[in-house]
């Protein structure tokens, strides 16, 4: 399916409103020590954010390790964004499917406090590239 170009500057600005709403799920989830719930939405966050720089740019989102592919082959490889960016998506993943899917995880402040100045930045960063 084609999009318009209004179509998808409709999407891109949805997306990246969302993972600002989610980002900001993850810092009242975080302030509540309801560290699980946070650290799935920290990464949805960047999801978001990733799924509105690839709208943007014309590729499909087709699932979550599409997400990852396509922003490791387009956007890091190129040094768009950093390895580090990358790194972060990644290690944000398996930190949401453990919180969600593993019994024996326990996500805590220690594991997710690390992450949550990089993540800021990551959205911020998209949304600049987004913008510019």
């Amino acid at each position: 399916m084609s999009l318009s170009d209004s179509e998808r500057n409709i999407i891109v600005e949805r997306e990246l409103e969302k993972a600002q709403r989610t980002f900001q799920d993850m810092e009242f989830n975080a302030n509540e020590g309801k560290w699980e719930t946070a650290a799935n939405r920290i990464y949805y966050a960047l999801f978001h954010a990733v799924s509105a720089l690839l709208i943007n740019d014309g590729h499909q989102v087709k699932s979550h390790r599409g997400i990852l592919a396509l922003f490791g082959q387009y956007y890091v490889r190129t040094e768009i964004f950093s390895k580090q960016d990358g790194s972060l998506l990644s290690d944000l993943v398996i930190m949401r499917d453990n919180a969600d899917y593993n019994c024996f995880y326990e996500a805590n402040e220690e594991k997710l406090s690390p992450y949550i100045e990089p993540a800021r930045q990551f959205v911020a960063k998209v949304i600049q590239y987004i913008h510019k």
